[in-house]
């Protein structure tokens, strides 16, 4: 065991005027399994380029391992596999590597084949085995599901629960419950550690949330009491005081003293009663710092003259002469929620671009309602660049619900004058899912829309999805969204 020690961690980056950090202090246990959560933009993946030493900070990070992330970057990827772990991990034992790789099911031939001729699933588990080789070394895992199927996600997640000694950055629920034994979150105002998978630190924030919640209103209550009791106080104070110098009503002359007396008497209780009001104000100024904006999102989508809006039945899509998939047959009818699954390279994103429109070589019978909208949301961001309000002006969508929207999914308003190529991996996805959810359309196509992007802003576009109507052709390997939304399964 050895202990990870952050004090005082103050950063930003050059330019930038808000902090990412600010005064942050806690400490970690070298032999935790420790998941990674936090909203995009917070500095996950920030903190972890903090402790690889790449960026200049205020404060202290002392550990007496050293560090390794995940994923490595392959420079030459035309090389055979076993070159590749070779660079990353020189003189490790055959056997250890032949150990790894039968954990994660990946055969043995793969080292002898070219890098690149790897499935994305196939380089995601070879590049874990060469990461698991390094010994004496705390490591950094940074959202390895994203290339993943269900299946490999399942594989990979028994595989970390086996190990120790890691931060892992995922937003898969299920993922994170099934490998980890702690939880390190980056809230809105400090770093949170707790013991536990995800489901019980959710269950825990939810239940201090909902603490929180109820003890503001009760002191909401409480100073609007006081301050109502401190104003009539004060002017029965200042009522008595008026009397001093007048006369009482029978003629008689006041009793400057007594009504003295009386007038200060009261002027301490109302002294009194402000100090238990602003006591009051100080402990509600205390609460509600973390609790995350979730506020529910809206969809209209346009309704369609027809039930069935598309079908397919028996089609097979070729590449060429190579067939990707075959004898594919489903419909999609208003209102249903469909997940489009199956391993990697089974033709889902093949079958999501013959419906969208792209002219692809098949057979079989593929029909689409005539005049029928559809909104599609790319695996890929790379092409995001430029200020919000060009790409609204350019994507035809309303200027002030996109960005109503992107507020709803937790950016700050100081993002909207930034440029998207310097967005996060998961700030760019919410661009590209708020413009679908701008889009007047009959039918949302999805594409691995999830990938990067935080669980609470998962959760809001669950309830999304659940509290309309809405349909929905989606392909997600987030198999706790798939059992939450899915009306139907079609698996290839």
């Amino acid at each position: 065991m050895s202990l990870i020690n952050v004090t005082n961690l103050t950063f930003a980056y050059d330019g930038s005027y808000d902090n990412i950090f600010e005064n942050v202090s806690f400490q970690l246990d070298s032999d935790w399994k420790l998941g990674f959560t936090g909203r995009n933009g917070r500095g996950k993946t920030t903190f972890l380029n903090l402790l690889l030493g790449k960026y200049e900070y205020s404060g202290n990070i002392s550990a007496h391992v050293s560090f390794e992330y995940f994923p490595f970057h392959v420079e030459n990827k035309e090389v055979n596999t076993i070159g590749v772990i070779g660079d990353i991990a020189p003189d490790f034992p055959h056997w250890e590597l032949l150990r790894e790789l039968s954990l994660l099911k990946v055969d043995e031939d793969v080292l002898y084949r070219s890098f690149d001729t790897l499935s994305n699933g196939e380089q995601t588990k070879v590049l874990l085995a060469a990461l698991f080789l390094k010994e004496n070394s705390f490591l950094l895992i940074d959202e390895p599901t994203n290339h993943l199927d269900m299946n490999a996600r399942q594989l990979v997640s028994d595989y970390l629960n086996s190990k120790s000694g890691f931060i892992l950055v995922s937003h898969d629920r299920s993922f994170l419950d099934n490998c980890v034994d702690h939880i390190l979150s980056i809230n809105k105002t400090n770093v949170d550690i707790q013991k536990g998978n995800f489901s019980e630190w959710w269950e825990n924030k939810k239940r201090q949330d909902n603490f929180e919640l109820a003890e503001n209103e009760k002191l909401r209550k409480d100073i609007k009491r006081l301050s109502d009791a401190a104003d009539r106080t004060s002017h029965w104070s200042h009522e008595v005081e008026k009397t001093k110098n007048g006369t009482r009503n029978s003629g008689s002359k006041v009793d400057k003293g007594y009504v003295g007396h009386k007038a200060a008497k009261m002027m301490k209780r109302s002294k009194g009663i402000e100090q238990r009001q602003q006591s009051a104000i100080d402990e509600r100024s205390k609460l509600l710092k973390n609790i995350e904006n979730a506020e529910s999102l809206k969809i209209s989508q346009l309704a369609y003259h027809k039930n069935q809006l598309v079908e397919l039945e028996n089609v097979s899509i070729y590449y060429g002469e190579k067939m990707v998939c075959s004898d594919i047959s489903f419909t999609i009818g208003q209102g249903e929620r469909i997940a489009l699954t199956g391993k990697n390279g089974s033709g889902k994103s093949s079958i999501i671009k013959l419906i969208c429109g792209e002219n692809l070589n098949y057979t079989g019978t593929f029909r689409k309602g005539s005049q029928l909208k559809i909104s599609y949301v790319s695996q890929d961001t790379s092409h995001l660049q430029g200020n919000l309000t060009d790409y609204a002006r350019d994507n035809g969508i309303d200027e002030s619900l996109f960005k109503s929207i992107l507020r709803k999914l937790d950016f700050a308003r100081v993002q909207f004058e930034k440029d998207i190529a310097s967005f996060s991996g998961g700030q760019k996805k919410k661009v590209l899912i708020a413009k679908s959810l701008c889009e007047k359309v009959h039918l949302h196509i999805w594409d691995e829309p999830l990938n990067f992007i935080d669980i609470i802003s998962r959760m809001q576009i669950e309830e999304l999805l659940l509290s309309y109507s809405s349909t929905i052709l989606f392909v997600e390997h987030d198999s706790e969204f798939c059992k939450n939304i899915a009306t139907k399964i079609v698996e290839l």
